[in-house]
């Protein structure tokens, strides 16, 4: 039995990687380019005056990775990622990089791209990304994880009050990850149309 059949018979439904991930080495390319993806986006920055959270294209790469990929390869790029920033590689927002930064009071929000990616997976492995009514919602939620991580991680490491973390770290990313969100959830049914893989 390959790995195509292999993934029908234990979950019901195929993700994108699905139809091209055939052996490990492929599930390892695929991991290793969620996390090139996200560090490409992450140099997509618009500072947010008076917060130390800028707001960027990582979160739209890690819901379009994860959806693509299912929740264990999408958590593993998502993981990479955050590891591979940590020990050195300019792979943050504006090229930073270090444990600093997973310690200081952006780090929530890095740590948040790892459930996140493994619910957005999960869902898309029951078919959530393949129309846009049910994709949309499903990204901004996987966004909202992020946040819901991230925000209390501000109050700590900044260190800042509850009330002030929301306005600095989470209403000003509400309007972008809308954006966000509707644009992966277009995406990813056009993706799904013009694929149309076989399934039983």
């Amino acid at each position: 039995m390959d790995r195509l059949q292999f993934s029908r018979t234990t979950s019901g439904r195929l993700v994108l990687a699905d139809v091209f991930a055939r052996t490990r080495v492929h599930d390892g390319a695929l991991v290793l380019g969620t996390a090139l993806f996200t560090a490409l986006l992450a140099q997509v920055a618009i500072e947010v005056p008076g917060s130390p959270v800028p707001i960027t294209g990582q979160t739209l790469a890690v819901v379009l990775t994860a959806a693509a990929l299912g929740p264990v390869r999408g958590m593993a790029g998502q993981l990479a990622y955050v590891l591979l920033g940590a020990v050195g590689l300019p792979f943050y927002s504006k090229g930073a990089s270090g444990w600093t930064q997973v310690l200081g009071p952006t780090g929530g929000y890095l740590v948040g791209f790892i459930p996140a990616a493994f619910l957005v997976g999960l869902a898309a492995r029951h078919g959530f990304d393949r129309v846009a009514w049910k994709a949309v919602p499903l990204f901004l939620a996987g966004q909202l994880v992020i946040l819901a991580i991230g925000v209390p991680w501000l109050c700590v490491a900044a260190p800042l009050d509850f009330a002030t973390a929301l306005h600095k770290g989470f209403l000003p990313f509400l309007p972008g990850g809308l954006l966000k969100a509707t644009l992966a959830g277009l995406g990813m049914p056009l993706a799904w149309r013009l694929l149309r893989p076989r399934e039983p």
